[in-house]
């Protein structure tokens, strides 16, 4: 039982640490995050009203959307400490940030199309 007990306040402890180690959230929304999310967004808002035009469907890409945001900000950071440039570190929050803008944005755009899609029927 004492076992246990330890066990529950090690992980009580470890969640306490990484509690303390999330950012608050102004330092989350960062300028290379907001222009990656207005990349990706732009990239799949084309590639959304096109599929929505043609077939009618649209495709959830909310996780290669967090996917594309990991390895576009991820190589970018890399490319900066390669030249000695230093950055803030790039956190899951961030991405998540990222994710969420990019499908805001293609999500403005699925609900144009299905405006013109209304108009047009």
């Amino acid at each position: 039982m004492m076992e246990i007990e330890k066990e529950d306040l090690e992980e009580t402890k470890e969640q306490s640490e990484d509690v303390k180690r999330i950012p608050p959230w102004e330092k989350q929304i960062t300028i290379r995050g907001i222009f990656a999310s207005l990349l990706i967004g732009i990239i799949y808002s084309v590639i959304v009203m096109k599929l929505n035009l043609t077939t009618g469907l649209v495709p959830n890409l909310n996780v290669s959307a967090a996917l594309l945001a990991f390895v576009f900000v991820r190589t970018w950071t890399k490319l900066l400490k390669k030249a000695n440039i230093m950055t803030t570190p790039f956190t899951r929050q961030e991405n998540t940030i990222i994710q969420t803008c990019a499908v805001a944005c293609y999500s403005i755009a699925v609900g144009g199309t299905e405006t013109l899609n209304l108009e047009n029927d």
